[in-house]
């Protein structure tokens, strides 16, 4: 889980079908989900309203499922190894993302990415698919699972 780790395309390529790295740990603090609730407009009660959100079936606050989504960059930079040479990597959208889990306010997630397939898209750029699962800590499904494109640039 080195933020720094490196590797060349060869052996990044070599390792298709393999878990690339998890992320550490990252606790989803009600801070978090309420600035992400001010920057998106979503302020919906399950997500902001302690009281109100005790009457559900958490129990508890939980947080948008577009803020685990967008967290999956951050996770990433302490899992997936970077490509030794690369100029750049850009985020390329989704095949999918499925929500499996709530993630409770306090809980702590981290992401597993297994690298599915790394072609070649045009010259010096090459295109990743990576399958990520979050795990929230101490709980039997994942938070969401999702097939991640990226493009790097070398």
């Amino acid at each position: 889980m080195n933020t720094y780790a490196e590797v060349t395309l060869t052996e990044y390529r070599s390792r298709v079908g393999q878990v690339l790295g998890l992320s550490e740990w990252l606790a989803v603090s009600q801070p978090m989900i309420d600035q992400f609730a001010d920057v998106t407009g979503d302020r919906q009660f399950i997500h902001v309203d302690a009281l109100a959100a005790e009457r559900t079936p958490f129990g508890t606050t939980i947080a948008h499922g577009f803020l685990t989504l967008s967290l999956l960059s951050r996770m990433s930079f302490t899992a997936v190894p970077r490509i030794k040479g690369a100029r750049m990597s850009i985020n390329y959208g989704m095949n999918s993302v499925r929500f499996i889990t709530p993630v409770k306010s306090g809980a702590r997630i981290r992401g597993e990415f297994r690298l599915k397939g790394c072609a070649e898209r045009q010259s010096d750029q090459w295109q990743s698919v990576l399958e990520v699962r979050v795990a929230i800590e101490h709980a039997e499904k994942p938070a969401l699972v999702a097939e991640w494109l990226n493009v790097t640039v070398m």
